[in-house]
Parts: structure tokens; sequence; C-alpha cells
């Protein structure tokens, strides 16, 4: 089975790249009409290579001119190798050495040097040239890269320059086929009959006909229609291959370069990243902090403010961490490489690995944000998944933004968590979305509850507990809902805590009365037997008894568990023998005329409507009764 590969073009301007790129596949890749009139390459060309034993390779040409390098960052951050086109007459130029610097910071590993318009010169310059060359490629990818005298023009040294690329892509390892399916879009275009057309390479994963996908950041869903590899339909498009994809019932104008292609919801965009920046050498400055810069990964480019999270400058040959926060939200994985360039005037100023793409906020000079980076940079899943569950806390982890935030395959991501559940390392509290926690943050959180409801006894003894919702609130506000409900289950289960009528409490606790408490609820019970149908209210109660209406009121709340009075509302409450002789009157008048207003309960008890209308309350919350109009009627379900 035939590689998937994609090779690029790099070089100074006017030194042959596409007319090499011509001569090698027969296409022109200058398609636009002002690069026919000013001859030179301004966008992206695309076509592909048959190589003699068979392979077929993409190949994308860039344009040289120092004007166009963003167009050629767009163009080379997903190939595999590249051909780097060097003048014979002229040898390195400004854009040699730039493209080399984009296409080292951009992790591309292979290489070959195509020294064209050999037919030029003769023989000795070409050595000349070529040594100049080893000595500036030195210590880069390039260093044992084969140099082939070509000329575009008589067809010489294209067979050997042929059997370069076909021994360099032998070499060249396939992106992986297993990861989260995602194609940066390099070009957006309609075409009659089909409507909008994207192109790109897919850098990893699988894309098929049919798969509902979404553009990102603008989260736009939209289905495959088609697929197009090297100008042949076919189903199924792999990671490595250039494909131009028709998508169904979306404008073009909705689209633009910079975007990616990817399954729904497998990827998050986010406009602060950290990364690992490489300051060049050649950098003709320090950078320093809250420097304005252009942010290039995959095909997009986007304005950004530098962070330096160690230091207040960067000097050129030294690296760091940063946080950066970008324009606009853009869509990257751990691993990707980007490409720094200064804002005005425009140059090449480093580039590195992207660490995190969807960080919080950093503190500066914090050593253990520099820690926690470092671990990150180490690309260990377990201690990556460790690091972020950590970083989370009580806020619980999202499992689907932690396959984002790792940038790695779902599959190795499950295997890896499953694992980690089974082995209690990791714990699943939420399955539906799924959320994972630390066992030590839910340890934690399970001995703050506790502790809660410790103090709380201790300050009112004589309270049952806290309603679940209102220990929640004396939590950290951050607190997952989902995780505190986990937790509390979790103690409920396990007897640390006990649950009464919606009331926490720890396991053992009763309310306790002093001795004035005792006698205050003793002169409270023979108040209200006397009071009978006609109890005095609870601000009366605290003036006879020469109290507080808290104090009162806690009293209350442990007559009322003990089934001794009942609550009506804040004010009034009964004998529980006075309310149920209350009721059986209500209930028998309903059943006598079939139904109860206040006229006729006055009429048979003496009642005023300060009692009546919190009593009929009463009755419709007890399902005794239900209102209609004025009137109340008893419920066929009452059995009582």
């Amino acid at each position: 089975m035939m590689k998937k590969i994609v090779l690029g073009t790099a070089g100074h301007i006017d030194h042959g790249k596409t007319t090499l790129v011509k001569r090698l596949t027969g296409v022109d890749c200058d398609r636009l009409k002002e690069e026919k009139e000013r001859g030179i390459t301004i966008e992206l060309g695309f076509t592909s290579l048959s190589l003699p034993a068979g392979q077929r390779v993409g190949i994308v040409d860039v344009p040289g001119h120092e004007k166009f390098v963003k167009n050629m960052v767009a163009g080379v951050g997903g190939i595999d190798g590249v051909i780097m086109v060097i003048a014979a007459d002229e040898g390195v130029m400004p854009q040699t050495r730039e493209h080399l610097d984009i296409c080292r910071l951009l992790s591309v590993k292979h290489g070959i040097i195509a020294l064209t318009k050999a037919d030029m010169v003769d023989s000795e310059w070409i050595e000349l040239v070529s040594e100049d060359l080893k000595k500036s490629v030195k210590g880069t990818f390039l260093e044992n890269a084969a140099i082939i005298p070509v000329s575009s023009t008589t067809g010489a040294g294209v067979d050997t320059l042929l059997s370069a690329i076909e021994n360099m892509v032998t070499d060249i390892p396939e992106k992986p086929s297993s990861g989260t399916s995602r194609l940066p879009i390099d070009r957006v275009f309609s075409m009659k009959g089909f409507g909008t057309v994207v192109t790109g390479t897919l850098f990893a994963g699988k894309l098929k006909v049919g798969d509902e996908v979404e553009i990102v950041p603008e989260n736009i869903k939209t289905k495959i229609r088609g697929a197009q590899v090297h100008g042949e339909t076919v189903e199924t498009v792999i990671a490595g291959q250039r494909t131009a994809l028709n998508l169904q019932g979306i404008e073009k104008g909705l689209i633009r370069r910079g975007d990616l292609v990817a399954l729904p919801s497998t990827v998050v965009a986010s406009r602060r990243i950290d990364v690992w920046f490489h300051h060049l050498p050649s950098a003709p400055r320090p950078l320093k902090n809250r420097t304005i810069v252009r942010f290039h990964s995959g095909t997009s480019e986007i304005f950004g403010r530098v962070t330096l999270l160690d230091r207040d400058e960067l000097k050129p040959g030294e690296s760091t961490f940063v946080q950066l926060f970008l324009e606009k939200k853009t869509a990257l994985f751990p691993g990707d490489c980007y490409v720094i360039r200064s804002y005005s005037p425009v140059y090449t100023i480093g580039g590195g690995e992207i660490i995190d793409s969807l960080p919080l906020k950093h503190k500066r000079f914090s050593k253990e944000i520099i820690k926690a980076l470092e671990i990150l940079k180490q690309r260990d899943l377990k201690q990556t998944i460790f690091l972020f569950s950590r970083q989370a806390g009580v806020k619980g982890l999202d499992y689907d933004l932690l396959q984002a935030r790792c940038g790695t395959d779902i599959k190795k991501l499950s295997v890896d968590t499953e694992k980690m559940f089974s082995q209690g390392e990791l714990i699943l509290y939420n399955k539906n979305p799924r959320q994972i926690a630390l066992p030590s943050v839910i340890n934690d959180l399970g001995v703050s509850l506790k502790k809660i409801l410790e103090a709380f006894h201790k300050e009112r003894p004589l309270k049952m507990g806290l309603l679940k919702e209102e220990i929640r609130t004396r939590l950290p506000k951050e607190t997952d809902p989902k995780l505190y409900s986990f937790v509390m289950e979790r103690l409920i289960k396990n007897n640390e805590i006990v649950l009464t009528d919606e009331f926490l409490a720890l396991p053992g606790h009763r309310p306790k009365l002093k001795s004035d408490q005792k006698e205050l609820k003793a002169r409270l019970v023979s108040f209200y037997k006397k009071g009978g149908i006609t109890p005095p209210t609870v601000k009366e109660l605290a003036e006879k008894l020469n109290t507080t209406e808290k104090e009162l009121l806690s009293i209350l709340n442990v007559l009322v568990r003990e089934d001794v009075v009942m609550k009506l509302n804040e004010e009034i409450y009964y004998e529980k023998g006075a309310l149920k002789m209350l009721m059986e009157k209500a209930v028998s008048l309903m059943r006598e005329q079939d139904e109860l207003t206040i006229k006729s309960f006055k009429d048979l008890t003496g009642l005023s409507r300060k009692f009546m209308i919190p009593f009929f309350e009463y009755l419709d919350k007890t399902k005794v009764t239900f209102r209609k109009g004025d009137k109340r009627v008893l419920r066929k379900t009452y059995t009582g």
C-alpha cells in the first residue's frame, strides 16, 4: 500500500520552484491572472507527482517573495518533506534562510536540495555553490541532504532528482491515521454544480464521504458531499493525503483559510495558548513581554500578544515557555508546531510547539506554572491527565474537553483512563456528560462537607441539620453541582452523613435542649394546648414568654419534628390535636355540602380569616382539598 505523503517546495523568489514543479509534474501551479502577469508565485499551488516506482505524492508549491511568506507558511504546515530550491547562479539568499528557518520551526525533518538553473553555470561554479550550501545548512535537517543540480529548461538532472525524492519518501513516516481527524483549510472556492469546495492536507485521522463535520472555530455543521485525492474521487481520506472536500449546504463566504474541518465536538478553539518558544539566533533584537506578533499554525495567521512567563525579555537564541493571547479563536492541539513573525517590519523571529491549547490565564513568574508546563512538554498522557485533573479540582474535568486538551487519539485516551478508573487513580463521577475528578479531590470535598456539618451542629444544636442546597452554598463557589451530589451520595451510602427530610446531619446528631430551653419548650406546649383552634402567633408568644422569635422558632422546630405541633405558616402553629379536630370538621362539612367556604367554616367554628386562610392553604398543600374559585373541594384521593 502506497504511503500518504505530501512534499513542499521552499526557497527564494525567482529560483525556479514553480518551473521545477511543472517540469516534474507537467502542471503549472501559477493559476492566477496576477501571477501570470507579474511572473511570480503569489498563492499556494497544488498538484501531485508520480515517482518512478509508482508512488504518488502530493506537491505544495509555495511563493518565494518576502511579501508572501505568510502564504508559504500556510503551505508547508502540513508537509512531510521539502524540496529546497536554490538557483545555482545566485546561491543562498534571504528567503532561502527564512524558508529553512520556517521548515525547522515546523519540525520538517526530511528534505533534499534542488540546485536549479544548472544549465546557466559551469561545473566548477556548481561545486563552489554546493560547498557554500553545505556550510549554510550545517546543523539543520538538510545537513546531510542530497544536493542535485538540475535544469528545468533542458531536463538535465531531473531523473537524479526524482530518484532522490523517491529515496526521501521511503524514509518519511506516515502521519497517524488513528488521531483526531482534522484538516486545516488552505483554499476555499466554488464549483458550478457542486458548491463549496475546501482543500488541505489531513493532519491526522480519517474523513469519509457522508461524515457530518464541523468548521472550527465558527462551529458550523456541514456534511462531506464528495472527496478527491490527486484529482481522483475517493470515499475515504486518510491522514497525510492532500484532498479537496465538497461540503454540503454551506456558503463559500462562511469559510476562510485557517479554519479547520473536524468531526463534531472533537476540537475546541481558544484564544489563549501555552507554547514552548525558540527565539531564532538570527532575530535582530530581544523579544519583550507583551509584544504583538503574527502567529502562524496550520494554515492560519492571527495577531497575538506575547506573555513571557519567566522573564521580561527573551534574547535571540534563547527558548522559554510563553503564553499567547490571540486576536481570534483558533483550533490547535498539543504538539502542533507554529511560527511567529514580527508585527512590523515582518520577518520570522521564532516558533516551536503548542504545549496547552486550552489554558487559563497565568500569573507570571510562578514556579508552579512553569513546573506544570514542563510536565506537559514531556507529552506523558497519564501525567497530563493527573495535572489537568489536579488543576480542575472541585470544578471537575469534562472528559471530551480533556480529549481535545491532551491532543491524543480518543481510543488511547479511553484505554488509559479506563485503566486509571479500575486502579482507583481517577474517578468518573458523572456519566452523561462524562466528568472526572481525582480521588483526593473527592475525599477532600467529603471532609469539607462533614466539617461544615460539625460546625453547624455546634452553632445550632437545636437544628436537625442543613438542607442539601444550603451546604452546597458553603462549599467553594466553583464546586461542580454534580460532583457535590456524587460526594454527598457517597457519604450517605457509607453512613458518614445521614439524610432526613432533606436535612443532612452527622450520624448520631440529635437536637439537644438546655435546661432553660426545656422549660421554654414545656411552656410552649402548654400555650398551644390552651390556645386550641385559636393559638397565639409566634410574635405574641415571644412577648408573653419574654424571649426572641429566633429562640422561639428553634424550639418550635423541635416540637414540629417531635410531631407535637404543626406549622401552617411562619406565624401560625397548631397543637396537633387541635389541627386534627379542625381538619375533621372541614372534611365533614365538605362531605355534607360538597364544598368549603370561608363563610360556612366561620359559621361552624367561629374562626377569623387570620386563622382560616392559612388553614385552607394548609389543606391545599397537604392534598386534602383543591381550590375552585373562592371555594375548596375535597379531593377524591383523600381517604383520611
